[in-house]
């Protein structure tokens, strides 16, 4: 009884608060003769922005405007994960590196980035680094046919084509019958369930695809035409994050491969194993079961953080909420988009990495 009732008390207590805010909220509206209405969504947005994945022009509706701001949220997010998990792994191979260069090197990234803000650093490779390079007609190769500029970075590009779209859904069906038969097929051959992932959507390219043709950027006036440009923003941003969150993941993942018994690699050695080898086979599968849920915590602040793209004029969701609120006044409603898509975000992903290590842990780390 004593329990339940702190539970309710504690219940009591946020429904009250709850209660207030909503009261106080709404009154203040009231007073000034306005209401929550999220029917400005439907409305025509004046306003424009360069780069966005679903083709957001002046004088569409303001939902699809969101809609562009939360694709580039989403893109900067998924390319920041990705290239922090490489080079934190990176890093905390060169911290554990006998060689002291590398070790050195390692540490002094850092301590740089866990010890200066993350707005300045934003600030640094936004103003100090990409403003600063040559323009594109002195861009930089930094690999066959890929260039970067104070304009941004130029990629080839495979050429869309209705195909395309269709292969994607019989990915999603291939990863539904992946799904299953992993569940169905004993442990030693599970490995028979990529061929369900992979078999769908390489048939739909097969049958009903054109011939892939690639686009490549070319230098035609005083810029380039060709392949994918990334803005100069974008570059700024997606460097900054995976800078400085690489630089707390690394020890993350540092303290998980030490946290793993050192008789485990001293095993591998014995049975002649290469130090690469027992690190990919023995010690890296153990230290999953550690890592992963501060790893998972990293994510999600790499996600939240990206909100800072507002700073640089990044249109991602932040900076489309402050265009509307400044065309439409509707601050309350603009405000709860961002914390309901930033909240599911989180929830997202927490949720995808909660799965993941709980088929980590089931299989005993993944130790081969």
């Amino acid at each position: 009884m004593r329990a339940f009732a702190w539970q309710a008390l504690a219940l009591a207590l946020v429904a009250g608060a709850a209660a207030w805010l909503w009261g106080n909220v709404t009154g203040n509206l009231a007073r000034r003769n306005l209401g929550i209405d999220f029917g400005f969504l439907g409305s025509r947005a004046s306003f424009e922005f360069g780069e966005n994945l679903v083709g957001y022009r002046g004088g569409d509706t303001f939902l699809r405007a969101f809609q562009a701001g939360l694709a580039n949220t989403v893109l900067v997010a998924v390319a920041g994960i990705a290239l922090t998990t490489v080079a934190a792994v990176a890093l905390a191979l060169m911290r554990l590196s006998p060689n002291r260069l590398a070790r050195n090197l390692a540490w002094a990234w850092i301590e740089l980035v866990r010890n200066t803000p993350l707005l300045l650093q934003l600030l640094f490779w936004h103003q100090v680094t990409i403003r600063q390079l040559p323009g594109p007609r002195q861009a930089w190769e930094v690999l066959p046919d890929v260039f970067l500029s104070n304009r941004g970075l130029y990629l080839p590009a495979i050429l869309a084509q209705p195909a395309f779209g269709q292969a994607a859904v019989a990915l999603l069906i291939g990863a539904g019958l992946a799904l299953a038969l992993a569940r169905l097929l004993p442990e030693g051959r599970r490995g028979l369930a990529w061929l369900a992932l992979a078999a769908p959507p390489l048939l739909v390219l097969a049958l009903l695809a054109d011939p892939v043709e690639v686009t490549r950027p070319a230098l035609r006036g005083f810029n380039f035409q060709g392949g994918v440009s990334l803005s100069p923003e974008f570059v700024a941003l997606v460097v900054a994050l995976t800078v400085y969150q690489a630089g707390f993941m690394a020890e993350t993942i540092r303290s998980g491969i030490l946290g793993v018994a050192s008789g485990q690699a001293e095993a591998a050695a014995a049975l002649g194993l290469r130090r690469g080898q027992a690190l990919r086979l023995v010690v890296f599968p153990q230290a999953l079961r550690i890592v992963i849920p501060p790893v998972t915590s990293q994510y999600l602040s790499l996600t939240k953080n990206s909100s800072l793209a507002v700073v640089i004029g990044y249109p991602d969701l932040v900076r489309v909420s402050q265009v509307t609120i400044s065309e439409t006044g509707r601050a309350v409603e603009c405000i709860s988009i961002l914390l309901l898509v930033y909240l599911s975000l989180s929830l997202g992903t927490a949720a995808l990495m909660g799965l993941y290590n709980r088929r980590v842990m089931a299989r005993g780390g993944g130790a081969r």
